[in-house]
């Protein structure tokens, strides 16, 4: 048995999520089918993070567990074939010992969310950035966030159907900057709760759009009610950027 670690990119507009799903096509399935395509072999892919529908990856990491020799290389290009036409590409494939786990020994995960700040329709950027024609004022977006970071109880900015024990998590890092008609919010943790990135992303429009105070984000996250919440942002923004793992 060989344990193979994958890099995977895809748009997430096609796909129901990452996990598999019982009601529509998801990035888990397309991967395993490929799987079996080229060994033969029913395999389950494991992941750094679950995605939801509609959200996009620019360097997952999963692994999957095969009986048959096969080269890294050959395996990567193999998938690659067999995962078209789905937006799914391999970008990486290498071997990792057999107590390597995609999601159990990731130690970080960074999201970026793209948020397209213009009036015309978008044509490049189609279900790949959330559109917001009010101007936003990125500099007071960037100021807000600061109140997130660190260890906080998120539960304003958890999902109701978050399966998470604990609302308590450390945000290392979230940041807020503007590139033309671009805003841009990168943000890194070991990890997040359900809808915890579009959740703080939606508060912090709301401050960029000057609809909220500064301040009322901060006030947001010490309420700990999710009815506090000013605005979920909507999935195609959202982009998983990073794993990270200590023998990397």
């Amino acid at each position: 048995m060989t344990r193979f670690a994958l890099t995977l990119e895809f748009d997430g507009t096609p796909f129901f999520g990452l996990q598999r799903q019982a009601h529509g096509p998801s990035v888990q399935q397309a991967v395993e089918e490929a799987v079996e395509r080229v060994t033969g072999e029913a395999v389950t892919l494991h992941a750094a993070g679950r995605t939801d529908a509609g959200v996009h990856a620019l360097a997952m990491r999963v692994h999957v567990d095969v009986t048959k020799p096969i080269e890294p290389f050959r395996l990567m290009e193999a998938l690659n074939f067999h995962l078209r036409p789905d937006p799914v590409a391999v970008l990486a494939c290498e071997v990792k010992p057999d107590d390597w786990h995609a999601r159990f020994s990731c130690i970080g995960r960074a999201y970026e969310y793209h948020i397209a700040n213009r009036r015309a329709p978008l044509t490049l950027e189609r279900d790949r950035a959330w559109q917001v024609p009010q101007a936003l004022d990125a500099e007071a977006m960037h100021r807000a966030a600061q109140a997130l970071v660190g260890r906080h109880d998120f539960t304003t900015f958890r999902s109701v159907h978050c399966q998470a024990r604990d609302p308590v998590k450390t945000l290392d890092r979230l940041a807020v900057r503007r590139e033309g008609d671009a805003v841009l919010i990168e943000t890194g943790a070991r990890s997040f709760l359900h809808h915890q990135v579009r959740s703080m992303v939606g508060c912090l429009a709301l401050v960029g759009m000057g609809r909220w105070r500064e301040e009322q984000v901060a006030e947001a996250l010490a309420a700990r009610d999710r009815q506090a919440l000013g605005l979920n942002a909507p999935s195609e923004g959202l982009y998983f950027v990073r794993a990270l793992y200590p023998d990397e």
